[in-house]
């Protein structure tokens, strides 16, 4: 089954907690603290892969869990991490979360992008030892690793994409000039899914797309169309059919070109060639005289070539003005990026952001902001050392200034974050 759109959730692997440890032997008295740091969480990263071709295994599949990272361990022990977990998807795939964001655009094979990030593991007691805090009895939890429900969408990479109306031949073209073998019958919607073919084209090799058919309304998600023009988007250049047998080719044609145009992406500014296919079922004279009607549709937008796909008459012509516009949009090419991190590309957060924020509801107080939240996080709630060591975090980074100079009264709550499932009294 071709399924070219899910939704699925992500959840990167837990960091694991640190460990409260003293070191228990015998002749020791009163050991230090030896409580190892917690693993880190697995990531989840996706990988461009072209023996995939389809998202049909996660229809069914709508969650994708990292494993979380092992708990620390008395004697400095560090618990293990959590083995990152590679989904790989079909190159042309992009993954993007709840608000539209692209998270991962994968373009070409063997590409990684590193979408959800496993949560830190905390640290063990034995990390909080310093010359004034020599017996510390509080260690770190783990954090949360990222978790988002995000949608997977295919849009194939080709060079060349046919478009027209059903039954205008296009399954016919792409079997002719390919090795692609897709259904052909003599009635519209034949083609269902898209289909792709490799045509060799003098020493370079082009990759043809077969768009199932388009009607009116298409681009509002009438008929097929509405599935199937996400295809488009990535295409070089736009092979439009006219089925020369028509009684209204200027309809035909221009209800395509609607179509291209209302998308929501505007389709109908890519470089395109017209070709008035079946042209071996009529007359010269008519062939001409639609000819005609047609470059003068068309007009210098595009060139019109009169072809045959079935008995293969002009094909040559067709694909030579595919490879000319091809190497001229070659040319105007920019070079990719280099990816970091030996191939892996990494989700930075932004610098600009302010590190903190404190807003008042009612007589109680919300502090906002990655870093402090991390923290807060991290802090068992339930022992005393721990909290008063996020209250001297808070105290150096001049949270605790602040809320002073906002007449925070004594006794009042300060939250965490926007769940406020966190606070301490101040």
């Amino acid at each position: 089954m071709f399924v070219d759109k899910v939704s699925v959730e992500l959840k990167a692997g837990d960091g694991g907690n640190g460990a409260m440890s003293f070191r228990h032997e015998k002749f020791i008295d009163r050991g230090g603290p030896d409580g190892g740091d917690g693993g880190k969480g697995g990531d989840i990263i996706v990988v461009a892969s072209n023996s995939q071709n389809t998202l049909a295994k996660f229809r069914f599949q709508k969650e994708i869990v990292a494993n979380s990272g092992k708990a620390g361990s008395k004697r400095r022990k560090a618990g293990r991490s959590g083995s990152d977990l590679e989904v790989a998807l079909p190159v042309g795939t992009i993954v993007t979360d709840e608000k539209d964001k692209v998270l991962a655009d994968l373009t070409h094979e063997g590409q990684k992008i590193l979408v959800a990030r496993g949560g830190r593991g905390g640290f063990g007691n034995a990390h909080f030892k310093s010359s004034v805090r020599q017996a510390p009895r509080f260690a770190e939890k783990g954090d949360p690793g990222d978790q988002m429900l995000v949608t997977l969408e295919l849009k194939m990479i080709a060079d060349v994409g046919l478009v027209g109306l059903p039954n205008a031949g296009k399954s016919t073209l792409i079997a002719s000039v390919s090795n692609a073998r897709p259904e052909i019958a003599n009635y519209p919607f034949t083609t269902l899914i898209p289909n792709l073919g490799v045509v060799d084209i003098y020493e370079s090799s082009v990759l043809f797309a077969d768009i199932p058919g388009l009607i009116r309304g298409a681009s509002l998600g009438k008929g097929l169309g509405d599935e199937f023009l996400r295809h488009v988007e990535r295409t070089k250049v736009l092979i439009h059919l006219v089925d020369a047998n028509s009684e209204d080719i200027e309809t035909d044609y221009n209800t395509v070109r609607d179509e291209l145009s209302a998308y929501r992406v505007d389709l109908s500014k890519k470089p395109f060639i017209v070709a008035l296919n079946k042209i071996d079922s009529l007359s010269k004279e008519e062939v001409a005289k639609k000819l005609k009607v047609m470059k003068k549709l068309v007009g210098k937008q595009a060139k019109v070539i009169q072809i045959s796909a079935l008995s293969k008459l002009n094909l040559k012509e067709l694909l030579d003005e595919v490879q000319v516009q091809i190497t001229a949009l070659a040319k105007e090419s920019v070079p990719e990026d280099e990816p970091e991190d030996n191939g892996v590309f990494r989700i930075t957060l932004d610098e600009s952001e302010k590190p903190w924020n404190i807003e008042k509801s009612g007589k109680n107080f919300l502090i906002t902001g990655k870093k402090i939240e991390g923290f807060a996080r991290r802090t068992d709630f339930e022992n005393e050392e721990a909290i008063g060591r996020l209250k001297n975090i808070m105290r150096k980074i001049g949270i605790m200034h602040e809320l002073s100079r906002m007449n925070a009264p004594a006794g009042c709550k300060i939250f965490f974050g926007e769940k406020k499932d966190k606070y301490i009294e101040y």
